[in-house]
């Protein structure tokens, strides 16, 4: 009979999870392997929590990097994430994969634009969110929750972005850049936000919070832009053909050096050392596994 009374208080427990989170024989301060939970303790979130999409290679030492991972427009988080579990097996890093569905995060204002604004087309102070209402104000409070349930005890993440996730990445460094991030990787982004005051956002600085920023603290973090040289349909499907986004390129190839040479010159006329790198990987279109392999690589 107590066997039978265990098997049931068994039972009962699972049965009393969130269906939605990873069951795991590890303790929540030794979570390892691959799977998902959902994000909760934090306001402002939809409900249900934000998903989380993770992989800890076994035996992992306690100051392991982490590499946060945005991904593209496909809202894609698990496919991210599969595509880069043998390269964290092999370096030795966490992977973290936050996954903003269009559901919680419609369109491009919410999640490539931060949801600085209500219309990050037509910024304006009357539009402007709450910082904490952010997409990136989730970002540093994911990763010391992600650090809890592992153990990990490192105090930098680093950044990995493709695509839409390449907005998202360097607009985060920008608009959030106190944010304890090692470094930086975009990758194929469709279009920027250039680090400079005189073009209005989102292509630039001009009518954003960082309007009034110090520019050498950006040039001093540490990101690199990569693109591939195939990378360069300027009728590819979710290509930004405003003006002032075609004004930056006729595609990503395009788009993707005039934002690097577009900085080099703002650094160059504020006499600020410049930490920005510039990868092209040849023969590459838009590829993510290639741009991610590539990124882990590079990072680690």
């Amino acid at each position: 009979m107590r066997q039978v009374f265990l098997l049931f208080c068994l039972l009962t427990g699972l049965w009393a999870c969130d269906k939605n989170e990873v069951i795991s024989p590890q303790t929540a301060q030794g979570l390892e392997g691959t799977g998902l939970y959902h994000f909760k303790t934090y306001p402002n979130l939809a409900a249900g929590g934000l998903p989380v999409y993770y992989h800890v290679p076994a035996d992992l030492p306690a100051n392991a990097p982490v590499l946060i991972v945005f991904h593209g427009n496909g809202r894609d988080a698990e496919y991210s994430r599969d595509q880069l579990i043998a390269k964290a097996n092999r370096l030795k890093f966490a992977l973290v994969v936050p996954e903003f569905s269009s559901d919680a995060y419609p369109g491009g204002d919410k999640y490539n634009l931060g949801n600085i604004f209500e219309d990050g087309d037509h910024p304006s102070e009357s539009t402007l969110n709450p910082k904490e209402e952010w997409t990136f104000s989730v970002i540093e409070p994911l990763f010391e929750n992600f650090k809890t349930r592992t153990g990990l005890r490192t105090t930098q993440f680093d950044v990995f972005g493709h695509s839409a996730g390449a907005q998202v990445a360097h607009r985060y460094l920008f608009f959030w850049n106190d944010a304890p991030v090692n470094r930086v990787v975009a990758a194929a982004a469709g279009w920027y936000t250039l680090p400079d005051t005189s073009v209005q956002f989102p292509y630039g600085l001009g009518a954003s919070p960082a309007e009034n920023a110090d520019l050498s603290t950006f040039f001093s973090r540490p990101l690199t832009i990569v693109i591939g040289t195939a990378d360069n349909d300027p009728n590819a499907a979710s290509l930004r053909q405003t003006p002032q986004a075609r004004a930056q390129g006729s595609n990503r190839l395009a788009r993707a050096q005039y934002f690097y040479q577009q900085s080099i010159q703002q650094a160059q006329a504020i006499a600020s050392p410049f930490s920005w790198q510039y990868r092209e990987l040849q023969n590459v279109d838009h590829d993510f596994e290639a741009t991610s392999a590539f990124a882990a690589d590079l990072l680690y």
